[in-house]
């Protein structure tokens, strides 16, 4: 069929494009601000891109519009739609569907889904599990929120009607479907990964979440396996709303759980040792994650010494602690590292974990952050922030665009905590502090203003004098 996609450059709509292109359907789609690098992977798979969401859009005469959840109802200062194109689809009664539906529909029927849930680490976890399914000779379908770099590409179909791991987000699906992406993909497999208060946008509290978890819960059949961690009481009120499949936890109390560092453990399978991972990866959290990849890729046969073997090998994603530069500076260095870190709680297992890393004696932790997502702008986080960035030494808030004053804040972190109105201020202030042997922690769930590039070339010229 020919689709046309509503807002295709977002990391999920732009993975389905792949998905759909692979399948062999004819894919073109819209957005605005048409940008790379997700422009240029989808123009390389033969995908028409146009600039915008124009009524005149709607002459492509698709078999069904594609609708991502960018796209609303929403009306300009002078009352004239924001989406043109979207109200040209309603007015002419064409057909349409959401991202998650449509791939549900059309891509995951028959094959064994399994979902990665949770507050934190879902693409870690989803890029983890198709990893060790893939080492094992599954040769899974993927899609996920972000780029493994054992793989290079964030979506691929796999085997015809094999197994299929999905970045499983609560988000609501669309403007016109308001219950979470995750209820849609009916995975035989579901992890529940952890669970906190997020999206304040759409959701009114914790309990309102724990909901739409039980919602995903309800889809897995008789015959699934719900992978739960056993640490998180939220998960816990989860599960006691009813539970109609085989529960397996991970974490202390659980069936799966771990003894030594995070950077070597052993598995034990109710407390006998069966694998051991060993890797560069730092933090609990990863550690957590493993466990959880382990017991999901253990529904599908694949015994815990091969997937603990194929985690030796995993290489991250794009965005979880890349490191972006190292520059040579006064008989040490200078390193500058890219996260996707957006909530309070991943801000603090961030740079927690790039301090049990470093060691104490490894050089400061600057913190350079921005409260950029819909949670995050709304201020009802704000308060956890100090408590966030205990570990860094110092730290640098980006505040455009924020209805709350960061200042006021992050007044209790004294003079370890400077806040910029605009990028250009913020480079100065940072430019201001650092020193040789300092690492410098890029966190947002954006483009951070190329935060970045701008960074290790103002500190190579620096450097180089």
């Amino acid at each position: 069929m020919h689709i046309h996609i509503l807002g295709i450059c977002g990391t999920f709509m732009g993975g389905l494009a792949a998905l759909a292109r692979s399948a062999g359907h004819r894919v073109t789609g819209c957005d605005a601000g048409v940008y790379p690098p997700m422009s240029d992977q989808l123009r390389s798979l033969g995908i028409d891109l146009i600039e915008g969401f124009g009524a005149d859009q709607l002459a492509l005469a698709p078999d069904v519009f594609v609708v991502g959840n960018v796209v609303s109802r929403a009306r300009l200062a002078d009352g004239t739609p924001k989406f043109p194109l979207m109200e040209a689809i309603l007015d002419a009664g064409a057909a349409y569907t959401s991202g998650p539906q449509w791939l549900a529909e059309q891509l995951l029927q028959g094959r064994h889904v399994l979902a990665v849930a949770g507050t934190h680490g879902k693409t870690t976890t989803t890029s983890m599990l198709a990893w060790v399914l893939e080492c094992a000779g599954l040769n899974p379908g993927f899609l996920v929120g972000g780029v493994p770099l054992n793989f290079g590409i964030s979506a691929r179909l796999g085997a015809p009607g094999g197994c299929f791991v999905i970045e499983a987000d609560e988000y609501d699906t669309a403007f016109f479907d308001k219950r979470s992406k995750f209820v849609h993909y009916r995975p035989r497999t579901a992890v529940l990964n952890n669970l906190e208060f997020d999206h304040a946008d759409i959701f009114d509290d914790l309990p309102a979440i724990e909901r739409q978890f039980h919602h995903l819960v309800r889809t897995v059949p008789g015959r699934g396996r719900v992978v739960v961690n056993t640490e998180e009481a939220a998960l816990a009120r989860v599960l006691a709303q009813g539970c109609w499949s085989e529960t397996v936890g991970f974490g202390a109390g659980g069936r799966f759980t771990a003894k030594g560092t995070a950077e070597r453990f052993d598995v034990l399978d109710q407390g006998r040792p069966v694998a051991q991972v060993q890797w560069a990866l730092s933090g609990l959290h990863n550690r957590m994650n493993a466990l959880a990849a382990i017991a999901a890729a253990e529904h599908l046969g694949v015994a815990p010494a091969v997937a603990a073997e194929a985690l030796q090998r995993f290489e991250n994603v794009r965005r979880r602690m890349e490191l972006r530069g190292e520059v040579a500076a006064g008989g040490g260095s200078v390193r500058v590292y890219d996260d996707f870190a957006h909530h309070p709680t991943a801000i603090r297992t961030t740079v927690d974990g790039l301090r049990a890393q470093i060691g104490p004696a490894g050089g400061r932790i600057l913190a350079i952050f921005e409260p950029r997502s819909n949670t995050m702008k709304l201020g009802s986080m704000s308060a956890k922030l100090p408590w966030s960035l205990e570990s860094a030494d110092l730290a640098f808030c980006h505040a455009a665009g924020l209805g709350w004053d960061p200042r006021e804040a992050l007044a209790a972190m004294g003079e370890r905590i400077q806040v910029a109105d605009s990028i250009d201020q913020l480079l100065t202030q940072v430019l201001a502090a650092v020193q040789s042997g300092d690492h410098l922690l890029c966190m947002s769930n954006g483009g951070f203003g190329g935060v970045h590039t701008r960074l290790l070339d103002a500190l190579r010229a620096r450097f180089a004098q």
